[in-house]
C-alpha cells in the first residue's frame, strides 16, 4: 500500500480480482488518516476511452478527488477492453467488481449498503448499464449512478450538430469505432445492457446524476436519457457545463465538486457502530 498526497492523504493499492474473461485490477483509494467511526461509502469508477482504450492512470484524478471530497472508498476498475474482449466482458467485469466490493466492504471499514457507480464516456455507459444489471439480478443494491459525458446510444442517431461545437475531440469517429469493436453483432446495439437509451425498463434504477458538456456532440443523448429516467420515476439531476469539451469533462473541477456533492447526498454517512451491529 502506498500513500499519495492530494487534497488529503489517500491510501492507494492495486488489487487483482477474477474478471469475466481474465483477471482485472481494481485501484483502491481510501482516506489514509480516517479516525472517525463512520463506515465509508463505496464508489466504483469506470474510465473513458470508447470501450477500446483508457485505464487506471486516466482515472487517477477523478478517482482520487472523489475519494477525498466524498470521503469514500473508491475503486477504479481496469475493465477488459474491446476488440479483444467485446460485450459483455467490460460490463461483467464491472459486476464482479461491485460483487467483490460488497463482499469485502466490512473488512476495510466500508458499508456494503451504500454503493454508487460513476463513469465517464464509455464508463458512463457501463455505470448505468451496470445499475440495470444489479437491479435485475437482485444480489445487492446500488444507491447512486453518475454519468459524465456518457456514451448511451450505439445507433448514433441522436448525435448533436457539431457545427455548434468548438472543440469536437473527434468524438463522433471515436464513438463509432468504439461501438463497432465493443458490439460485435448489430443486434447488440439495441440490447438494454449496451444501449440504455433504447431500454423501456428504466424503473427502479438508482438516483442519477448526468453531466453533459456544452462542447460535445453527445450532450443530446445524455440529456435525452435524463428525460427518459425522469419519466420512469428515477430521481435524476442533469447539468450541461458550457464551454467544456467531452474529454475535459472528466476532470473539470466543478464537475468533480458536483459529483462529490451528489454522492455525499445519496450515499450519506452511516455510523460505524450501527454497521457493526447490522
Amino acid at each position: 500500500m502506498t500513500t499519495k498526497k492530494g487534497e488529503s492523504a489517500l491510501s492507494v493499492e492495486d488489487i487483482p480480482i477474477p474478471g469475466y474473461a481474465k483477471s482485472v485490477t481494481l485501484r483502491s483509494y481510501r482516506p489514509a488518516s480516517d479516525k472517525s467511526v463512520a463506515a465509508l461509502p463505496i464508489v466504483l469508477y469506470f474510465h473513458g476511452g470508447s470501450f477500446v482504450s483508457g485505464g487506471l492512470e486516466e482515472a487517477a484524478v477523478p478517482a482520487a478527488t472523489l475519494a477525498s471530497r466524498a470521503h469514500a472508498w473508491v475503486l477504479s476498475v481496469d475493465y477488459s477492453l474491446a476488440p479483444d474482449f467485446p460485450f459483455p466482458a467490460a460490463l461483467e467485469d464491472g459486476y464482479l467488481a461491485v460483487q467483490w466490493a460488497f463482499e469485502n466492504a466490512r473488512a476495510v471499514g466500508a458499508d456494503p449498503k451504500r454503493i454508487g457507480v460513476v463513469g465517464h464516456d464509455a464508463g458512463g455507459n457501463l455505470a448505468t448499464c451496470l445499475s440495470a444489471v444489479v437491479r435485475d439480478r437482485k444480489e445487492f443494491e446500488l444507491c447512486a449512478q453518475v454519468m459524465v459525458a456518457p456514451m448511451l446510444d450505439p445507433s448514433m442517431t441522436r448525435v448533436g450538430d457539431d457545427s455548434n461545437v468548438t472543440r469536437i475531440d473527434n468524438v463522433t469517429r471515436r464513438c463509432a469505432l468504439g461501438y463497432r469493436a465493443y458490439l460485435k453483432h448489430v443486434s447488440q446495439r439495441m440490447h438494454p445492457y449496451a444501449a440504455p437509451i433504447e431500454s423501456r425498463r428504466l424503473q427502479d434504477l438508482p438516483p442519477a446524476l448526468i453531466a453533459s458538456a456544452g462542447d460535445d456532440v453527445l450532450h443530446v443523448e445524455a440529456e435525452r436519457y435524463s428525460f427518459e429516467l425522469i419519466s420512469a420515476g428515477v430521481p435524476t439531476e442533469v447539468t450541461r457545463y458550457k464551454n467544456v469539451s467531452h474529454n475535459d469533462l472528466a476532470t473539470h473541477p466543478q464537475v468533480l465538486t458536483d459529483v462529490a456533492t451528489f454522492l455525499g447526498k445519496r450515499l450519506g454517512a452511516t455510523d460505524g457502530k450501527s454497521l457493526a451491529r447490522a
